[in-house]
């Protein structure tokens, strides 16, 4: 394990994204059809906030009430908008920050994804099971 290395060499590059304008229904399709658990919001190539699955669960009364709630759900991803449900101005890591200070933000913070960013472009996300792969793989 190089105790160095750069956020580059675990953080996943292919990373998709949903702007700001599209509805929380997109949302929770790209995180059901990807099996991932956080997006980076976007306005044009500029990033504005992450959206979590978390985030949709909250909103969501599915998981609360059992089966028969997908109504509710689905009148609730028409009520509000990705801009309300997101976290604002999320903290980002650059790609040439290394694995440790990202572990370090993680045992910091109450999230679990960080937008990777060259300059102000992303080109990347950072999970805490990213970070934990790593640390395995290491032992």
């Amino acid at each position: 394990m190089k105790r160095r290395e750069h956020i580059s060499a675990i953080m996943t590059r292919d990373v998709l994204t949903i702007d700001v304008n599209q509805s929380l229904h997109e949302v929770n399709e790209i995180l059901a059809k990807n099996h991932i658990r956080h997006l980076p919001v976007v306005s044009g190539e500029e990033l504005v906030g992450i959206i979590s699955q978390t985030d949709i669960l909250r909103i969501s009364f599915g998981n609360t009430f059992g089966a028969g709630q997908e109504d509710a759900d689905e009148a609730i991803f028409d009520m509000l908008s990705i801009n309300q449900v997101m976290k604002h101005e999320p903290m980002i890591i650059g790609q040439n920050q290394t694995i440790r200070e990202a572990a370090q933000i993680f045992t910091e913070q109450e999230f679990h994804a960080l937008p990777v960013l060259d300059g102000d472009k992303i080109v990347g996300i950072v999970t805490t099971t990213d970070i934990i792969k790593y640390f395995l793989e290491a032992y």
